[in-house]
C-alpha cells in the first residue's frame, strides 16, 4: 500500500496559525516497496484533496525536531507489564511539568538493554490530530524527527541537519536529536562510527567523502514499532467505540432471537406431546369414543352424558358419526376446537388457524355411509344424508313385510 510522509512544522506555529491546514509542510510518496515516488512542499490541505479520488494513502507523520523530546534509559530485563511502569516512573524525573498531561510513548527492550521514549502534552497531539481530520488526512502514525532517516547499517550513523539541530539515527529502535555543534560533531566522529549524512552535510563537519550509491531520501527510513499516534487519534475513537458497541447490539439481538425461536420451537413440541397424551388418556377412559379430535370437549361430554343418563341409542349414534368423520376427514385431527351433538347432528367448530382443504373426495366417502357434510361458518355440520334415510325406511318396509 501507497504511504504519504510528511515533516511537521513546530507544533507552536502550527496550532496557533489561524488556518493550520494551510501550513506548508515538506513530504514525500512512497511505493508499497518503501521507494520514494515524488518529493515537495505543499498546504495540508492539498495534500487532503489529493487523496480524495480513492482510499487516501497511510499517513505517517514526523515530528520537528523542536518537538522531538527523544531519549533512552537502560531498564534490566523485565515482563513487558513492569517495562511499562518502569518508563512510566523514569519519564516523571525527565518530563518538566505535570506528569498526567503529558502522553508518554516507548519501543522495546534492545540487546543492550536500551529502551526509547518520547513523550508530548496530549492537548497538543489531539488538537494535531483534528487539524489533520479537518485537512482530510488519516493519520497512521506520528514519530520523532530522527525516524524519518533511512536505518544505517551496523556501525555506522545517519545524520541529517534539520533547522540547526541535528537529526541522528543510530539503529531500528535508537535515535536522538542534538544541537548543531562544534563539539557534538566532534562527539560523532569520536564514536568512530563514520557518517552518512542524508542530504548537505553542514560546514562545520569538514570536507566529506562523494557518496557510495544513491544518495538516500530524509523520508526513506523505517519508522518504529512505537509511536504518539496513540493520544492524537484519542478523539477519533468514539465511531470506533459505537460501531463496536452497536455489533454488539446486533449480536446480541441475533443471539436473543434465536434463543426466542428455540424456545418457542420447545414449548410447540411440548404442546404437541401433551396434547398426545391428552388424547391417549381420553381414548384409554372412554374406549367407546372411535376418534378423539379434541380431547377436551369430547372428555367433557362423554362426562356429562353419563352423569346425565343419556340413551345408549344417542350415544352409539354420536360415536357411528363420530367414527365416520374420522375415517371420512382425517385434516381435522388436531384442527378442531369445539363439537356439538344434538338430535343427531353433529357441529365441528375449527380453530381460526386450520388449513382450509380443497379436496371434496371425503365428502363422497362421508355420502356412501350414508351421511352429509355443511359448512357452516369456521367449522362444519354433519348430520344422516338422504342415502341413510332411504336405507333406513328400507329396513323398516322390509320389517313390515316379515
Amino acid at each position: 500500500m501507497s504511504r504519504l510522509r510528511i515533516g511537521l512544522p513546530p507544533l507552536d506555529s502550527l496550532l496557533g496559525s489561524e488556518t493550520p491546514e494551510q501550513c506548508l509542510v515538506d513530504f514525500a510518496r512512497l511505493d508499497r516497496g518503501g521507494r520514494t515516488t515524488a518529493t515537495g512542499r505543499c498546504a495540508l490541505q492539498q495534500l487532503g484533496r489529493a487523496g480524495q479520488g480513492g482510499k487516501p494513502p497511510m499517513l505517517e507523520c514526523f515530528l520537528h525536531p523542536q518537538d522531538s523530546l527523544l531519549t533512552c534509559i537502560e531498564l534490566p530485563q523485565l515482563p513487558a507489564a513492569r517495562i511499562k511502569a518502569a518508563v512510566a516512573c523514569a519519564a516523571q524525573a525527565l518530563i518538566l511539568g505535570p506528569s498526567e498531561a503529558m502522553h508518554v510513548a516507548h519501543g522495546p527492550r534492545d540487546a543492550q538493554g536500551q529502551v526509547a521514549l518520547s513523550w508530548l502534552p496530549r492537548e497538543r497531539l489531539q488538537a494535531l490530530g483534528r487539524v489533520l481530520e479537518r485537512a482530510g488526512l488519516v493519520l497512521s502514525g506520528l514519530y520523532p524527527a530522527p525516524y524519518a532517516l533511512p536505518v544505517p547499517p551496523p556501525g555506522q550513523l545517519s545524520v541529517c541537519l534539520l533547522d540547526e539541530q541535528l537529526l541522528v539515527r543510530h539503529s531500528a529502535t535508537q535515535g536522538s536529536v542534538q544541537p548543531l555543534m562544534a563539539e557534538t560533531l566532534e562527539q560523532l566522529h569520536a564514536s568512530g562510527s563514520p557518517l552518512c549524512w542524508v542530504g548537505d552535510a553542514p560546514a562545520l563537519a569538514g570536507p566529506q567523502p562523494p557518496p557510495q550509491g544513491p544518495v538516500p531520501q530524509r523520508f526513506s527510513g523505517t519508522p518504529p514499532a512505537w509511536g504518539l499516534h496513540g493520544a492524537a487519534l484519542a478523539g477519533h475513537s468514539a465511531p470506533r467505540g459505537w460501531g463496536r458497541a452497536l455489533g454488539c447490539c446486533a449480536l446480541a439481538v441475533a443471539v436473543w432471537v434465536l434463543g426466542l425461536n428455540l424456545y418457542a420451537a420447545r414449548e410447540a413440541e411440548q404442546g404437541q406431546r401433551l396434547k398426545t397424551q391428552m388424547s391417549q388418556r381420553v381414548k384409554q377412559v372412554f374406549p367407546e369414543l372411535p376418534v378423539v379430535l379434541n380431547p377436551l370437549q369430547q372428555a367433557r361430554q362423554q362426562l356429562a352424558a353419563r352423569q346425565s343418563g343419556a340413551a345408549a341409542g344417542s350415544a352409539q349414534g354420536f360415536a357411528h358419526l363420530l367414527s365416520q368423520a374420522g375415517l371420512a376427514m382425517p385434516f381435522m385431527v388436531g384442527s378442531v376446537q369445539s363439537l356439538s351433538f344434538a338430535d343427531e347432528r353433529l357441529q365441528l367448530e375449527l380453530l381460526p388457524d386450520a388449513v382450509k382443504t380443497t379436496d371434496s373426495a371425503w365428502q363422497g366417502a362421508l355420502a356412501q355411509a350414508g351421511y352429509s357434510a355443511q359448512a357452516q361458518g369456521n367449522g362444519w355440520a354433519l348430520s344422516p344424508g338422504a342415502a341413510a334415510t332411504v336405507e333406513n325406511a328400507d329396513e323398516a318396509t322390509g320389517d313390515e313385510h316379515e
